[in-house]
């Protein structure tokens, strides 16, 4: 039985996959590297910034320091925050069903997004306070798909009443966040929010939705 439901953040809750994209893409720009959007679509889609733009100057046959990516990453939040700050779209339906499913089971948010832009949206959008745990980039060392960000979930649930892996359930939008959430040893939920339904074909994901619109959260119960 379904215990604890975990939310990826960007795509899942609120549909700034664009924003992210945009603002990926100016910073990059800046440091003369083109990002188009169906290369951002395709291959950074689902990972933290860090590794985004460790990702890019790689392709680019850049050198990459620690200074320069952590100049960057600051850009990068700047730029996003600026454009959420004149658009904040939620998807459809996730306020509905984070309340409804806050009725029924323990919620947190696994994200590969900083802390403070995951904290400006759920300000601005109401919903701070309907999560017992938040896990962001800065919370762990690795993104997905690796599954550190879900173990380390866990394991802030379990630091006050402990869940089984088996007995939560993520949602999540992207190829990442599937293998992140399955190599942990969780069922997960993908919203078509920025691919169609056939990209999850047989890659283990337990449904396949839409939106949030027109489903419950009755329907995690025994996932």
């Amino acid at each position: 039985m379904t215990e604890a439901v975990l939310f990826d953040f960007n795509g899942v809750l609120v549909d700034d996959e664009a924003e992210h994209c945009e603002a990926l893409q100016a910073v990059l720009r800046d440091e003369a590297i083109t990002l188009s959007r169906e290369q951002y679509y395709a291959a950074y889609l689902g990972l933290d910034d860090r590794t985004g733009f460790v990702q890019a100057f790689r392709r680019a046959n850049r050198t990459l320091t620690t200074e320069i990516l952590n100049r960057l990453v600051e850009a990068k939040s700047r730029v996003y925050l600026a454009l959420v700050a004149k658009s904040l779209r939620l998807v459809p339906g996730a306020t509905e069903f984070v309340r409804d499913a806050g009725g029924r089971y323990r919620l947190g948010i696994v994200s590969g997004a900083l802390r403070r832009e995951i904290d400006v949206v759920l300000r601005k959008s109401g919903l701070g306070d309907r999560f017992e745990i938040i896990i962001a980039a800065d919370d762990v060392r690795h993104c997905k798909p690796d599954p550190a960000a879900y173990l380390a979930a866990q394991a802030a649930f379990n630091k006050r009443r402990p869940v089984a892996a088996n007995a939560c359930v993520a949602i999540e939008d992207s190829r990442p966040g599937l293998e992140a959430a399955r190599a942990a040893g969780m069922s997960c939920v993908m919203l078509t929010t920025n691919y169609p339904a056939s990209t999850f074909g047989g890659r283990g994901a337990a449904l396949v939705w839409d939106s949030f619109s027109g489903h419950t959260a009755a329907e995690l119960a025994d996932l």
